[in-house]
């Protein structure tokens, strides 16, 4: 009989987006099970060969009642699945799945997918994320972290004692995403791919666009990505308006990327590594995006796309003329040596290789 995997995400949408082939390699040779929440993609991910039982997490919960409920749920999954070992990614999982495997002498594998505001800033929330951090990734026989800055600080509050790793974040599968002819014509195409929220640098995009557009017409500024919040209402204005285009959640990457001339990802969310970035490279686009953890690592700056502050529409705004002054074969120059990078440093190959060489030491 195979040995059990369990892997235990939030959500679903994100194990098979970003960890897929992963999943794939292990299904070929153990039984995987998923625990996660609900975000679509189950029978994509049954399909690769898992079991996957939907877990009651609420993503951005702290009622103290609900989240001891959320340990209670992830160990009687465990004592139920009797798996070999454990993966977890994300905050809560690594947090009270890393404690249910603990408790109940399971090896377990974390996977910092990004440190959230609730650890970055300092708050009483902060003091209680530390305490419980510590006790999620104590006994863990491997965490992973997808950027060095995330370890330093983690490693720095003593939030992590045992072995660690570094990964190229989720990496990027270089044959999906393959490098697109670089696009004819005197448009220039600015994309930004992303859920659209503030910290994701969209106030930054369009007031960018606002001020390149008055110098050059030809320039456009396109959005794609489910809104949230205000900006389920502002965007729609300024596509109105004419300052963007707004395309909603991108379906097809690959069509997006034909079209585009450049990524820009003004980000200062707190990342592990932005996938954004990794795929639009792979498919040989320039990206400019900001000097933020999860992002400046995917760019040499002036080489493959360039580096700006965070929230500084101006700098912004100055790379993003810089571009424009580019010829078209620079453009595309550019594009190809950010597919180099990625080829070189971010092939998921890479990380599914770490996985399975803990996951086999175990067994």
């Amino acid at each position: 009989m195979k040995e059990t995997i369990l892997i235990v995400s939030n959500v679903t949408n994100g194990l098979f987006l970003f960890r897929r082939e992963l999943i794939e390699c292990l299904a070929g040779k153990y039984n995987v099970e998923i625990v996660a929440g609900d975000t679509g993609s189950v029978d994509a991910l049954k399909a690769l060969g898992c079991n996957v039982t939907l877990s009651p997490i609420e993503l951005h919960g702290t009622n103290p009642l609900k989240e001891l409920g959320l340990y209670r749920y992830y160990k009687k999954m465990i004592k139920k699945l009797k798996p070999a070992a454990v993966l977890t990614y994300t905050v809560k999982p690594n947090i009270y799945a890393g404690m249910a495997s603990a408790k109940l002498g399971v090896p377990y594998i974390a996977n910092i997918t990004g440190l959230g505001t609730a650890v970055e800033e300092k708050s009483a929330l902060r003091k209680v994320m530390f305490f419980l951090l510590r006790r999620g990734l104590r006994k863990a026989k491997k965490v992973f972290f997808q950027n060095e800055e995330n370890r330093d600080f983690m490693l720095g509050h003593k939030l992590v004692s045992g072995a660690w790793d570094l990964l190229p974040g989720s990496g990027v599968n270089l044959d999906r995403y393959s490098p697109l002819p670089y696009p004819e014509g005197d448009d220039i195409n600015f994309t930004f791919i992303s859920r659209v929220m503030k910290e994701k640098g969209i106030d930054q995009f369009v007031e960018t666009a606002r001020a390149v557009r008055e110098k050059h017409p030809e320039a456009r500024f396109h959005v794609y990505g489910k809104l949230s919040g205000e900006y389920n209402s502002i965007i729609p204005a300024l596509n109105d308006e004419g300052v963007i285009t707004y395309h909603g959640y991108a379906g097809d990457i690959a069509a997006v990327h034909a079209a585009s001339s450049c990524t820009v990802h003004p980000s200062y969310y707190p990342e592990g590594m932005s996938n954004v970035l990794l795929e639009s490279a792979a498919c040989a686009r320039p990206v400019i995006t900001t000097d933020r953890s999860g992002c400046r690592e995917t760019v040499d700056d002036g080489v493959t796309g360039y580096i700006v502050p965070v929230k500084d529409s101006r700098a912004l705004t100055e790379a993003v003329l810089e571009f424009i002054s580019l010829t078209r074969d620079e453009r595309r120059e550019m594009g190809l040596a950010g597919r180099a990078k990625v080829e070189k440093e971010f092939d998921r190959k890479i990380v599914i290789d770490k996985y399975l060489k803990e996951i086999e030491s175990e067994l």
